[in-house]
């Protein structure tokens, strides 16, 4: 076969993908989210992909499928048809800390095709009202003073907050105890019954407590102040750049998605997240939208996972791989 027939036989081959990547989306979209209705993932994805129907012209179904940390409704979308139609918007626990916490059954960058990440929200360190610490420096003096004492919650082991928790003692060297709980809800109300001492948790989930004064706000995560909480003061310029923690959720597709439907999707998606009611929606629950490119999305992931994987390696963390 002659170079010149070899690539008309390519672009005949080629010609169905382009010609649906130009009509995507035809039908309905499935977005998975792997974590039950109503908590920050499930909002996220709501509010966008209401904003992409409507740009569409075609239905963004929400699938919540919840389950292990977000693994379940992420290991979902790995096994869907390469065509577009079955997405999710998955967190960073279920991305980059999850594998390497516990056997998984996907790769998150060889199982699936990131789209872009969509928005990020700081973690807060927070400590109950009878801690007698008021920044970052007073409570790291604090913990030197009673080694093994003090406590941090979670929301689970494993989890954002338990590894900030962890990479928290590394930055400041300090020894705290970690208390494992099923989920934010029951974390926050011992840390507000003072049977804990502190917590790492999404900004959104401590904010409420935090204007009432029923919890005591140390340092945000993020890089900047929080829009929503902007007397807290950042890790950084507290003196520790090192403990950046802020939790994210990105948009994925499963892997072999043709890169012209990945690209429509990319254009959708970021569309959607450019709209000024969904930033305003978005930025009430804490969370600063990003829309990078896909290749961007999967360097970030990679990042990720090195980062939590230090950090559970060097803190010990007892893992189930």
């Amino acid at each position: 076969m002659t170079i010149s027939r070899r690539l008309l036989l390519g672009l005949l081959l080629l010609l169905p993908t382009l010609a649906s990547a130009q009509n995507f989306p035809t039908k309905p979209i499935k977005l998975i989210v792997p974590f039950p209705a109503g908590g920050p993932n499930d909002i996220i994805a709501r509010v966008i992909g209401q904003r992409m129907s409507e740009l569409s012209g075609q239905p963004v179904l929400i699938d919540n499928r919840g389950g292990q940390g977000g693994v379940l409704g992420t290991d979902a979308v790995s096994k869907a048809p390469p065509d577009g139609y079955t997405i999710a918007i998955s967190s960073a626990g279920a991305l980059a800390i999850s594998p390497s916490m516990e056997k998984v059954a996907y790769d998150t960058l060889s199982d699936l095709t990131p789209v872009t990440l969509v928005a990020t929200v700081p973690e807060m360190l927070v400590v109950a009202t009878n801690v007698p610490a008021k920044d970052i420096g007073e409570l790291i003096a604090l913990a030197k003073a009673q080694p093994g004492k003090l406590n941090f919650a979670s929301s689970g082991a494993g989890s954002l907050p338990h590894l900030a928790g962890e990479l928290f003692k590394l930055t400041a060297k300090i020894d705290i105890v970690h208390v494992p709980y099923r989920g934010a809800a029951p974390a926050v109300n011992d840390l507000l019954g003072q049977q804990v001492q502190m917590t790492f948790l999404d900004l959104p989930v401590l904010l409420p407590q935090v204007k009432a004064g029923a919890l005591r706000p140390i340092a945000v995560g993020s890089a900047a102040r929080a829009p929503t909480a902007p007397d807290v003061p950042t890790t950084a310029e507290a003196g520790f750049a090192g403990l950046h923690i802020e939790n994210w959720y990105g948009m994925v597709a499963p892997k072999g998605t043709p890169k012209e439907i990945v690209t429509a999707l990319h254009g959708l998606a970021t569309k959607a997240m450019a709209d000024p009611a969904v930033k305003g929606k978005l930025a009430a629950q804490g969370a600063t939208l990003v829309g990078d490119e896909p290749e961007h999305f999967r360097q970030f992931i990679a990042d990720e996972t090195a980062k939590w994987a230090k950090v559970i390696k060097d803190a010990g963390v007892e893992t189930a791989k």
